[in-house]
């Protein structure tokens, strides 16, 4: 195992992490519904007010920060992952957060004509618009649908990308940016999506929603969120595993690195190179931070 140093503990779920200039990082803290920032020193300090399941975040043009927020989760004693919806679980949605204060103001909580279940993972395109996803909700007898979707910049509605998915989650542009990934969580599949210009794409045969399957693993795992990497490498997740699992934008396996916790949900990377990468370890509640082999991809609009 890579040296890993475990920068924070005690959080409530963590996901999402955005790396900022000063060594910090927001992240999203599902189980307890905060947006919280890690200072370099490890200094846990919770924004705003908490509300929902907040999951996927992005740093947006102005600087403030797009949130995916999953509508909140059911938590119960010896479980550290959610069971079920939350018992005041309305709809999922996307907001925008001030990253100073933590005040959020919501933006969508709905794409076409049916509500938003549970948006996961966001990216920014070079334009200013993003891709997000929606993982859909998980009952006791069954699930919701769950889609890549696409806002523009400055647009009042969003756009339905791909549909329907089983469980789409993690989400990241290759370095051109003519293709989007998706990692799909139940069946550890990642699946790519030639994008022909900025929220269009070009659908692939033999898929229910159009994307390319391009890798995946054959012993039991789950994926979550990635990160791609300025080799065009995609790193995700890998849950059961304990790995963060790095495929070629072919979609072969290149290497694995083992993590702490079996529960690793989400890498950022930051640093002068960009080969500091920052993990949320979800099932120990942890941040990690760690040296990366390769340098990930500066994210648009990232500070």
């Amino acid at each position: 195992m890579t040296d890993v140093r475990i920068l924070a503990s005690g959080l409530g779920f963590p996901e999402g992490p955005v790396a900022l200039a000063d060594g910090s990082v927001v992240l999203t803290e599902i189980n307890g519904g905060w947006v919280t920032r890690v200072g370099a020193d490890g200094t846990v300090t919770r924004l705003g007010q908490p509300a929902g399941g907040p999951n996927g975040l992005a740093m947006a043009p102005e600087g403030d920060l797009i949130l995916c927020n999953n509508g909140g989760s059911r938590y119960i004693p010896g479980h550290f992952a959610g069971q079920g919806p939350a018992d005041d679980y309305e709809y999922g949605s996307v907001e925008r957060v001030d990253p100073a204060t933590g005040a959020r103001r919501l933006l969508f909580r709905s794409a076409g004509d049916h509500k938003l279940s549970a948006p996961n993972d966001i990216v920014f395109d070079r334009q200013g618009g993003y891709w997000f996803t929606d993982l859909g909700k998980r009952y006791a007898h069954h699930r919701d649908h769950g889609g890549l979707y696409h806002v523009a910049p400055g647009a009042t509605a969003v756009q339905v990308m791909a549909y329907p998915f089983l469980s789409p989650n993690g989400v990241g542009l290759s370095p051109d940016e003519r293709t989007v990934y998706v990692a799909e969580t139940e069946t550890a599949r990642l699946w790519a999506f030639d994008v022909e210009s900025p929220g269009v794409l070009r659908k692939a045969a033999g898929s229910p929603h159009g994307g390319r399957c391009i890798g995946g693993l054959l012993d039991y795992a789950r994926f979550d969120s990635l990160g791609v990497l300025e080799s065009g490498n995609i790193a995700v997740a890998t849950l059961g595993t304990g790995m963060i699992s790095v495929f070629t934008p072919r979609g072969g396996l290149s290497y694995q690195v083992k993590m702490p916790c079996t529960y690793p949900t989400n890498i950022c990377f930051g640093g002068e190179d960009m080969r500091t990468a920052w993990v949320t370890l979800s099932g120990t509640g942890q941040l990690a931070v760690m040296r990366w082999p390769e340098p990930g991809l500066k994210l648009n609009f990232q500070r």
